[in-house]
């Protein structure tokens, strides 16, 4: 693995047994398409592949609600929103990945909690096989299960490789998915002031 990269974080990472399964059965794939896995550029390719696994795999059995167990009490009863969260993930039907934003809304009970934190979570939910739909409600009763908040918005925009590298080939083409919860699904003005505050 070269010297500048991370190293990978989460279960798999620990997991040496799993990594060496990673590495042979992407040998196989490689000789699979034709190619010779022995040659010098892709010699190597195993090993870093297994170990990019570990690292956009690393929410893998990860529990996000942990990330909440902290709070403060602030008396602070109005919209909290984080927006322009970045994320990457892995589509899990294809193993191409899907890239873009989240933004993460709550109304809290009176205890918050760093916002740092509400990155985190979309940060342990993207690193596994994902659907976006999936993904952006998984964000959303995280968030309800550890703050237990009035309500919860969430909306992700994201780009899917395998529309731009496959099948409709559909370049610039942008998902767009949404959870409401609480008094997001019950407001239309409280939808629509969260909609304000991330366009």
């Amino acid at each position: 693995m070269d010297s500048e990269q991370p190293e990978p974080a989460g279960p798999l990472a620990a997991d040496v047994r799993r990594l060496e399964t990673i590495r042979r059965a992407v040998s196989q794939i490689i000789g699979a398409i034709g190619e010779d896995p022995t040659r010098d550029g892709l010699r190597e390719t195993p090993a870093r592949m297994a170990a990019m696994y570990a690292e956009v795999f690393g929410g893998v059995g990860v529990d996000p609600v942990t990330e909440l167990a902290v709070t403060f009490e602030e008396g602070h009863q109005e919209m909290v929103v984080l927006r322009d969260i970045g994320f990457h993930s892995m589509c899990e039907h294809h193993f191409l990945p899907f890239y873009g934003v989240a933004h993460v809304g709550y109304i809290p009970r009176g205890r918050v909690v760093g916002v740092g934190k509400l990155a985190r979570v979309v940060e342990i939910l993207s690193r596994r096989p994902q659907l976006q739909e999936r993904l952006t409600s998984q964000v959303a009763d995280t968030i309800v299960r550890g703050l237990h908040p009035e309500g919860v918005a969430v909306v992700i925009r994201a780009t899917h490789l395998c529309m731009t590298m496959r099948g409709p080939n559909t370049p610039g083409g942008e998902v767009i998915t949404s959870a409401m919860r609480g008094i997001f699904r019950r407001s239309a003005a409280t939808r629509a002031e969260f909609m304000s505050l991330i366009r």
